[in-house]
């Protein structure tokens, strides 16, 4: 996302907790067109001044504000502590909340060429199996879009959301939750689900902000998933189930039909 914006010449400010990934992203752009803010997208302060400082780059408008930052964390409800769930909600759900907030005044001196960016996920369209947690998180993202649409737009401001399916980044390296050793991409892998090109989100970002549709679903997985809900929610309910048989047999758990 932050090098299809600066190839269309934006100036973009990226936040992560990692300083070293943000330096390597930095150095995939044009000089001069990144600034890096290292905080955590759960602290309220460290959104406000990492947006006031980008804002004085600027001249103090932001024409989009992406709330991308994410947890993949996922699993059984019954083996996810409270503590991994808490910290899903707070990430997933709680922390776009803040990034919404603090990028308003922002927003609004930018408007009308003012766009939210929130990145959903296509477990927003329908619930699958081990990710009841983060289903739910991106269920609330694409509802708060909704919300947002309709609160900001006497303001000159939009809101939108992006709704990929899988995307094969680090994340997916990791195992669903601590009760559990095999990455979330493995499982994946198993149960057919296909990847969405990291290009393909970033396209899907610019036609977002760009664009008057308040979702954009990505990738070829996620559009068909769409589809199916709407007309066969019954094969959904199938595929589900052979998400959760395939994160069983990942584990060498017996599977139960």
């Amino acid at each position: 996302m932050a090098q299809k914006f600066a190839s269309e010449g934006w100036l973009v400010g990226i936040s992560d907790r990692n300083q070293q990934g943000m330096d390597e992203t930095c150095a995939l752009l044009p000089d001069g067109m990144c600034h890096t803010y290292r905080f955590d997208v759960t602290d309220v302060p460290a959104w406000e001044n990492a947006l006031a400082d980008f804002a004085g780059h600027t001249g103090g408008a932001i024409n989009v504000v992406a709330n991308n930052a994410g947890l993949p964390s996922g699993g059984p409800l019954t083996e996810i502590t409270h503590e991994e769930l808490d910290l899903l909600l707070d990430v997933n759900l709680r922390a776009v909340f803040y990034g919404a907030k603090a990028a308003f005044p922002y927003l609004k001196q930018a408007a009308p060429d003012a766009c939210l960016l929130n990145t959903a996920s296509a477990a927003a369209i329908y619930g699958v199996a081990n990710q009841s947690v983060y289903g739910a998180t991106k269920a609330g993202v694409r509802s708060m879009t909704e919300s947002l649409e309709a609160e900001w737009m006497i303001y000159g401001i939009k809101a939108r959301s992006i709704m990929p399916s899988f995307i094969d980044t680090p994340l997916l390296q990791n195992a669903p939750n601590r009760s559990r050793n095999t990455p979330i991409r493995d499982s994946v892998v198993k149960a057919g689900f296909e990847f969405t090109p990291v290009e393909d989100v970033a396209q899907a970002a610019w036609d977002a902000v760009h664009g008057e549709s308040t979702h954009v679903v990505v990738g070829k997985t996620a559009k068909k998933m769409k589809l199916i809900a709407k007309w066969w929610p019954g094969y959904l309910k199938r595929r589900a189930r052979a998400l959760a048989r395939a994160h069983e047999k990942s584990e060498g758990r017996p599977a139960h039909s």
